[in-house]
């Protein structure tokens, strides 16, 4: 993978103050990017682009006749210490901003979003499955974008441990997606749990044919250590202001330790990453 390439990625996101965090970052996303088979001159519509760090990828991929649309339901002053509209707005002024366009506030699902058939030539879904409400959310949407592209390349975290190591994150993940079931309104990373086979299963049901799939492991990402920091600081506050049942309760609390005495054994690693690329059936 050209170093080079990723360090110039970072200098148009202009994240000189998280220069080493933004590398392990976008190294991961260029993973991604090369598994799915990018090809330059492509039209591809990214849904929950986020700050735009697969955005970035993308558009270096696609080319100087290429062309990244991000959408993302967040508004623009979501996100911290950079909202995702002041990150967007980096990126647009870069090199790359000639080739990109990202939307926020925007709902893929709103009778109001159309774009033409086969309009893109891919359709990317990355690290934002997790973020949805429910399964219904994520089968709508799938359905709903295969009418506008021939490729869907979809990727999220992976659920099945490898390592012991990965147990930290693993175990974040769980607490949350269960506190997640007693709220009514979220922000939090994990809303769903989907699991490959869900995701597998989902996909097919929509109308794509999965072609390719595999396990991508990024061991220096930060993802996992932030999930376990952010869940010990606030699922305890949670399990004491929502309406969750006493035994429930009991559970996540036991969950709660497990996580405490495996974070404290050391820093972890993260889990891999689920990476898929379906056709049009």
């Amino acid at each position: 993978m050209n170093e080079s390439i990723i360090r110039d990625l970072i200098k148009y996101m202009d994240v000189e103050d998280n220069a080493a965090i933004q590398y392990i970052q976008t190294e991961h996303r260029m993973k991604l990017g090369l598994f799915w088979g990018i090809k330059e001159g492509s039209r591809v519509l990214e849904i929950g682009c986020g700050q735009g760090d697969t955005t970035a990828v993308l558009a270096h991929l696609v080319g100087e006749h290429g062309y990244v649309h991000g959408v993302d339901i967040a508004p623009e002053d979501y996100g911290t210490p950079l909202t995702v509209g002041e990150a967007a707005a980096k990126l647009r002024r870069s090199p790359l901003g000639d080739r990109i366009r990202m939307d926020y506030d925007f709902d893929i699902l709103s009778d109001q979003t159309q774009f033409a058939e086969n309009e893109f030539d891919v359709i990317v879904l990355s690290h934002c499955s997790w973020y949805l409400k429910s399964f219904d959310e994520l089968a709508e949407i799938l359905s709903k974008v295969r009418a506008w592209g021939h490729k869907l390349c979809f990727a999220e975290w992976d659920a099945r441990v490898t390592d012991v190591s990965q147990l930290s994150h693993w175990l974040s993940v769980l607490i949350q997606s269960q506190v997640e079931c007693y709220k009514e309104n979220s922000f939090s990373n994990v809303r769903t749990l989907f699991t490959p086979e869900d995701i597998q299963e989902l996909v097919s049901a929509a109308g794509w044919t999965i072609k390719e799939e595999t396990s991508i492991h990024s061991p220096e990402l930060q993802d996992g250590r932030w999930e376990t920091e952010m869940t010990l600081a606030e699922a305890p506050v949670e399990l004491q202001m929502l309406p969750i049942p006493d035994k429930v309760k009991t559970l996540l609390l036991s969950e709660l330790k497990l996580l405490k005495t495996h974070h404290a054994s050391g820093p972890g690693s993260p889990l891999g990453t689920y990476a898929m690329v379906a056709k049009k059936q």
